[in-house]
């Protein structure tokens, strides 16, 4: 596909947004804006089947509108400070944190704006892909510098009790996390 047949991102979400006729509309619409003016450098992509998605040098955010809710998840919500308490969902994870605005609710425009930059400062700081890698002299140093530490370090590892390996180790990890039922936490 040519890059000028490839649907605009933008456009799509406006379709999106317009086709939704009652409250939910207007809240996406708004909470699009407020995601928007955060930062001039995001950028808007619609992925994963119809959902907008927000980002800047990582996923900052994903939003959709469902029954009764419109729904905005910060892909490392978990690692975000959230003085307001603006997340209200998805606290059984380990990254990913929602926002789930009702009818009615009223939308702290200052909490998530701030809460917006707080996951673009994240996604710059700790994303491996926006790590600068070490220059070539300083990684050709530290394997001579860790050589002179090895046999000491794989004494110590001698004496430990071997680990699991392979699939069975795995397993035993999954295992942990799923119900009598099957399914997962």
């Amino acid at each position: 596909m040519k890059p000028r047949d490839m649907p605009d991102p933008s456009g799509e979400i406006d379709k999106l947004i317009a086709e939704i006729e009652d409250w939910r509309g207007k809240v996406f619409a708004r909470v699009r804006k407020i995601i928007r003016e955060a930062d001039p450098e995001i950028i808007e992509e619609f992925k994963w089947m119809g959902s907008p998605v927000w980002s800047r040098d990582g996923t900052i955010a994903v939003g959709n509108a469902f029954k009764g809710r419109v729904n905005l998840t910060f892909a490392y919500g978990a690692s975000l400070p959230d003085p307001e308490k603006l997340f209200n969902a998805g606290f059984e994870g380990n990254a990913r944190r929602v926002i789930n605005i009702f009818e009615n609710d009223t939308i702290n425009e200052r909490a998530l704006t701030n809460l917006v930059r707080a996951a673009i400062v994240y996604n710059q700081t700790n994303l491996k892909k926006n790590q600068k890698k070490a220059p070539a002299a300083s990684a050709k140093k530290a394997p001579a510098a860790s050589a002179k530490k090895a046999p000491a370090a794989s004494a110590k590892k001698a004496s430990a009790a071997p680990r699991k390996k392979g699939p069975a180790a795995s397993r035993s990890r999954v295992a942990k996390k799923t119900t009598t039922h099957g399914s997962t936490r």
